[in-house]
């Protein structure tokens, strides 16, 4: 592949945050992605093209963001450090409609963006990897698909089986409206600073619309006392045990079963939204 590798865009990168004086904060999540093959493998695998608006949480000074610019129509890129806003006006293509929105991810109306988001495209911070991804496919039900960088763990439990002791709800409210696409296991050189754990490249194509409220209570109910029944489990939660033992009925389950050994359709026919 053409044009520079990996250990020129990391001294390009720190050298625009040196530059201005400017250092990773860790505590925020920030491991910055450097290398632009894995720029360019997040675009191809994202399938982002020129009518798609995309999210992208976690801009950094902007090498992804850049690169999205130049492939999409529009890109909301939020990002929590406003230290990086002159980086980021320079790194951004003259001209590109990305719109920088300032604030924590996690508090803001991701439903309100307009034009609404069709892909998310990111190198997520760690700490709020799995609920940004998991609460937009029901706050941005316009996103088509997601190809974002997580810690390996995370991808490992977002695509876990059912048996499997890394299954949880992540795989569950995932495996109801998603299918993986890709992924690939990153070192930990890409990033500057580089983290304390290994990471993973991840696309999702949405296969559905994203499992209701119901759903969701009670697949959090089910696993929040993992190695207890279903029955036992659920009714510490609040639900009556006739109740439990007639949504098991209903999706064909035994209410001895521990949540873990229940598939996504099962607790979708248990919530009585299938």
């Amino acid at each position: 592949m053409s044009g520079p590798g990996p250990r020129t865009e990391r001294v390009n990168v720190l050298r625009l945050l040196a530059a201005r004086g400017l250092t990773p904060d860790t505590t925020l999540g920030q491991h910055f992605l450097v290398d632009e093959n894995l720029v360019d493998l997040a675009l191809r695998e994202s399938g982002v093209g020129g009518g798609d608006v995309v999210l992208e949480v976690g801009a950094g000074p902007g090498v992804l963001t850049a690169a999205l610019a130049r492939a999409a129509r529009t890109v909301h890129a939020i990002e929590i450090d406003r230290r990086l806003e002159p980086l980021l006006a320079q790194t951004v293509p003259p001209g590109a409609d990305v719109r920088v929105h300032w604030g924590d991810a996690m508090r803001m109306a991701l439903e309100d963006l307009d034009p609404p988001p069709t892909l998310m495209v990111a190198n997520l911070p760690y700490n709020v990897a799995t609920p940004i991804v998991i609460e937009s496919t029901w706050r941005v039900p316009s996103l088509r698909g997601w190809c974002v960088m997580v810690q390996r763990e995370v991808a490992d439990r977002w695509t876990a089986a059912p048996g499997d002791r890394l299954y949880g709800v992540p795989s569950v409210l995932l495996a109801l409206c998603a299918t993986p696409t890709f992924r690939r296991n990153v070192g930990r050189d890409v990033f500057a600073p580089p983290p304390r754990v290994d990471s993973a490249l991840v696309a999702l194509r949405r296969t559905g619309p994203a499992p209701g409220a119901a759903v969701r209570a009670l697949v959090r109910a089910a696993f929040a006392q993992r190695r207890k029944t279903l029955l036992n489990a659920l009714s510490a939660g609040g639900v009556p045990r006739d109740d439990v033992r007639a949504a098991c009925a209903r999706a064909g389950v035994d209410p001895g079963a521990r949540a873990e050994d229940v598939t996504p359709a099962q607790f979708a026919l248990m919530a009585g939204d299938a």
